[in-house]
């Protein structure tokens, strides 16, 4: 159970980081003049890309220390 914790936890903040660096780089090129959350511009989307991107994350961390779990417990028996 705890490593299924973990694993969440640790997406989550990876994909935070990357959704937050894609994220800027497309606000600050493209969408300039986007407001979110009262930030514009790469700030704005920033925080929208860490969010999504986050969650995502922290699905895809989830489901990864699941296999994890099911491959140690096979190589066990």
């Amino acid at each position: 159970m705890w490593i299924n914790i973990i694993g969440a936890i640790l997406g989550a903040i990876v994909g935070a980081i990357i959704g937050f660096a894609i994220g800027a780089n497309v606000g600050g090129n493209y969408f300039s003049d986007f407001v979110f959350n009262g930030l514009r511009g790469y700030e704005a989307v920033g925080q929208i890309g860490a969010m999504i991107v986050g969650i995502i994350g922290a699905g895809i961390g989830a489901f990864l220390s699941v296999l994890v779990k099911k491959q140690n417990s096979k190589s066990k028996t």
